[in-house]
C-alpha cells in the first residue's frame, strides 16, 4: 500500500501543480476545463502507477467532482486547503481499496522509485503548492498594500524568492541540516530590514508572508521525511524520523 499511495500522491501533485494550465484554471466552471484537467489527472495516475486500471477512472472522476465544487466558491486559503484535503482523502481511500496497484504496474521491480516519487512530490508541494497557499493567505493584505508592495520591485521577484527559500528549507531538512533554516531566516531579515523598518504595515506584511512561507516548507519537508521512512530507502539522503 505505501508504494501505491506514493505513486498516487506524485500523480496528484503533478496534475494539480505542474501540468494544470492557466487555461484549465480559468475554465473550471465549464465542462471543457474540467474535462481537460480530468484527462491530465488520469494520465498522470496511469504514468505514475504504471498500470491501466478502471479504479483510476473513478479517481479522475472524483477529482473532477471535487474541483467542480471548489470552482463554485469564492476562492482563498480555506477552500484551497479543503480541496487538497478532499483529494488526499480520495488517494488514501483508493490506496486502501486497491493496494496492489503498484505491484501490478510496470514499475513494480524498481524498489527505490516510490521513495523518489515521494521526494519529488514533497519538493513540488513545498515550492509550487506553497506559493499558492501563501499567495491566498496574503491576498487580503496585498490588496490594501498593493502600491507599496509593488513599488520598486522586480516583476515576479517575490514569487521567485518564495520558491527559492522554500526549496532551500526543504533541501536543508532532507539533508539533515535543519539548523540552516535559522541562518536563512536571519539572512532574509537583514536583507529586508532596511526596506520595511519605517513602515509598520509593510513590515507586518513581510513578517506574515515570511513565517507562512517558512512554516509551509517545514511542514512539507518533515511530512516528506516521515513518508520516506515507510518506503524502501533511497540510499542518498540521511533520512531519519
Amino acid at each position: 500500500m505505501p508504494e501505491t499511495l506514493a505513486a498516487l500522491i506524485l500523480a496528484h501533485v503533478l496534475a494539480d501543480f505542474v501540468f494544470q494550465t492557466g487555461w484549465m484554471v480559468a475554465r473550471k466552471r465549464r465542462w471543457q476545463g474540467l474535462a481537460a484537467h480530468g484527462a491530465v489527472v488520469l494520465a498522470t495516475a496511469i504514468a505514475a502507477t504504471g498500470c491501466l486500471d478502471w479504479s483510476l477512472l473513478w479517481l479522475a472522476a472524483l477529482h473532477v467532482a471535487i474541483d467542480a465544487l471548489k470552482a463554485r466558491t469564492r476562492g482563498g486559503l480555506h477552500p484551497f486547503l479543503l480541496d487538497q484535503a478532499a483529494h488526499l482523502a480520495t488517494l488514501l481511500a483508493l490506496a486502501h481499496w486497491q493496494p496492489a496497484l503498484w505491484e501490478s504496474g510496470l514499475w513494480a521491480g524498481l524498489a527505490p522509485l516510490p521513495g523518489l516519487m515521494i521526494l519529488v512530490a514533497g519538493a513540488v508541494v513545498a515550492t509550487r503548492a506553497g506559493g499558492f497557499a501563501v499567495g491566498f493567505l496574503m491576498a487580503p493584505f496585498a490588496a490594501r498594500l498593493l502600491p507599496e508592495v509593488t513599488a520598486e520591485s522586480l516583476p515576479g521577484a517575490g514569487r521567485v524568492i518564495g520558491l527559492l527559500e522554500r526549496g532551500l528549507i526543504f533541501a536543508l531538512v532532507l539533508l539533515g541540516q535543519p539548523e540552516g533554516v535559522g541562518l536563512l531566516i536571519a539572512a532574509k531579515s537583514i536583507l529586508r530590514f532596511g526596506a520595511v523598518k519605517d513602515d509598520r504595515a509593510l513590515s507586518e506584511y513581510v513578517i506574515i508572508g515570511t513565517l507562512a512561507s517558512f512554516g509551509w516548507a517545514l511542514v512539507a519537508a518533515y511530512a516528506t521525511v516521515a513518508a520516506l521512512t515507510a518506503l524502501p530507502p533511497l540510499g542518498i539522503l540521511p533520512v531519519s524520523p
